[in-house]
């Protein structure tokens, strides 16, 4: 059975490559494309159901894991598989957390998509190796986990995007929120993992690769 499916993802090469080989390999039936948050819950919420959504973390709106929870609140048993480029230690269990059925990395082969695809469309969940061991290291003991680890999905948000050189004003915008929350987000962050600024915060997030500081990968 070939399936329906929603790719959003900001870059249109990405989805034409995508939509592409799904056709061609039988896995789809049809492919929607979206190129930011918004239009996929507007594609969730029109007509015929969906058998799998691919979701990017990197949207220009809004935040992949905060598009995932409003999906999964309008389309429950759609399932939702996170789409990006990156690492599976830095959204991979957030992402399980909010509801995706999974996490496929970009630099994943063919064979691999589409085995993933078929399998999460099928009910099951992928589980990549990498995931597995960053699911192992997520139910170790809390004194274990690394700073960032124990901050909300809002404050993690905060958190790389200020490392990233976004002004609150900026960050605001992005999740559609006030600058004063931004800020609280930002004071609440620093509290949590005894940093003093966003000097000390930038060095964190670099030290840890937290975010992937060349733009073109950036997604």
């Amino acid at each position: 059975m070939t399936l329906r499916i929603m790719l959003a993802d900001d870059h249109a090469i990405v989805r034409q490559g995508v939509r592409q080989l799904l056709l061609n390999h039988s896995v789809a039936r049809e492919v929607v494309e979206a190129d930011n948050g918004a239009q996929a819950l507007m594609g969730v919420d029109a007509g015929e159901p969906f058998d799998l959504v691919l979701l990017d973390i990197s949207l220009p709106d809004m935040n992949g894991v905060e598009v995932l929870k409003r999906m999964k609140r309008r389309a429950p048993r759609t399932p939702v598989m996170m789409f990006s480029m990156f690492r599976e230690d830095q959204y991979a269990v957030r992402s399980l957390k909010a509801g995706a059925s999974g996490y496929l990395s970009k630099t994943v082969t063919a064979a691999q998509m589409i085995e993933a695809i078929r399998q999460v469309a099928a009910g099951r969940k992928y589980v990549s190796p990498a995931l597995a061991e960053a699911l192992a290291e997520y139910v170790s003991f809390d004194s274990d986990q690394l700073p960032h680890e124990k901050l909300s999905d809002r404050e993690y948000q905060t958190l790389c995007m200020l490392a990233s050189g976004k002004r609150l004003t900026d960050i605001a915008h992005t999740l559609s929120l006030s600058v004063k929350t931004v800020s609280v987000y930002r004071t609440r962050l620093l509290e949590k993992m005894k940093l003093r600024n966003n000097a000390e915060l930038t060095y964190y997030v670099m030290s840890n690769r937290l975010v992937d500081f060349n733009p073109v990968m950036n997604s």
